[in-house]
């Protein structure tokens, strides 16, 4: 199997608890809280694990925080090299109200990162060895960081001869596109932010894509489309993939866990369509687990046979 490395520019640890209702002014007496890692990246590598697949995890850490971060972690057995800076992670909180189920989630801004922290980014991902076939970089970046920080690191990996993947929504998305890289997974709302206009149907997104590609600025695009599914696009190919009806218990995590499913079977040299499905598979999956937990591999397994099965009937 290929190598997988996943980069977290922007992690957190994730406090959640409950809470009988919410109201405001009152003080509110909560359950004993959960705590667990948090990040793009960070969930990419802890989906791949659950997949029961190996990815190296490389993470910014620094502060109390980050001592509990690494601590966290540890524990669920993972490959991980932190990038030390002097200044704490964040810590997100999110509360679940008992009485109608919903879920209220507060994220809270990054660490400062100083500017010689910045090159040993840089000089992290460039000193890889062995050098990863596939480098993820997912979710936001810290204040003190370049807007340009994927798009530098991209460049960095392709020299290496690395397929990055972009999760990432922004500026620095469209930086990284117009170093231009091997795939990315934004949403609906994501990809119209790139594009810079409201897309009004399915050609419309397609052919937007397309232009995209085109442009050099990557080779394919997977745009999340909810419970509608995903659209798959590459030059020469548009597929429409829906997911089996599955229970919803909590959408949090359901993206992370797409994109391990599309790295994991491509390390696993499995085509890039196949793959996708793979990870609209976990995705679904994800989505069947309550609060922040992550895909199972006997639901993606089960799903992708189901999602299989109905698109290559013989």
């Amino acid at each position: 199997m290929k190598n997988i490395a996943t980069l977290t520019m922007n992690p957190a640890i994730d406090k959640s608890s409950t809470v009988d209702n919410v109201v405001a002014e009152n003080k509110l007496y909560c359950d004993k809280p959960r705590y667990e890692p948090g990040g793009g990246g960070i969930n990419v590598s802890r989906a791949i694990n659950k997949l029961d697949g190996k990815s190296l995890l490389l993470y910014i850490s620094g502060g109390l925080t980050g001592q509990r971060l690494d601590n966290l972690l540890s524990e669920e057995n993972l490959i991980t090299q932190a990038i030390k800076i002097k200044n704490s992670v964040r810590e997100n909180l999110i509360i679940r109200e008992k009485t109608t189920n919903l879920q209220y989630r507060f994220g809270m801004p990054g660490p400062k990162i100083l500017k010689e922290e910045n090159k040993n980014i840089l000089d992290t991902i460039s000193n890889l060895d062995p050098y990863p076939d596939y480098l993820v970089m997912s979710g936001s970046i810290s204040a003190g960081v370049s807007s340009g920080i994927y798009a530098q690191l991209a460049k960095i990996a392709k020299k290496n001869g690395a397929k990055v993947i972009v999760d990432a929504a922004k500026q620095p998305l469209k930086e990284a596109m117009n170093e231009g890289v091997f795939l990315i997974k934004p949403n609906l709302g994501e990809f119209q932010d790139l594009i810079g206009e409201e897309l009004q149907d399915e050609d419309e997104i397609r052919d937007a894509a397309i232009n995209l590609i085109k442009d050099n600025c990557c080779q394919s695009i997977v745009i999340s489309l909810g419970a509608g599914g995903a659209m798959f696009i590459t030059e020469n190919k548009t597929r429409y993939l829906r997911p089996p009806t599955v229970p919803i218990k909590s959408k949090v995590g359901a993206g992370d866990s797409m994109v391990a499913g599309i790295v994991l079977s491509l390390a696993k040299g499995n085509n890039l369509e196949k793959s996708v499905i793979y990870g609209l598979a976990a995705g679904s999956a994800a989505v069947m687990t309550p609060g922040t937990e992550l895909c199972t591999k006997k639901d993606t397994e089960k799903l992708y046979k189901k999602m299989l099965d109905e698109l290559y009937k013989k």
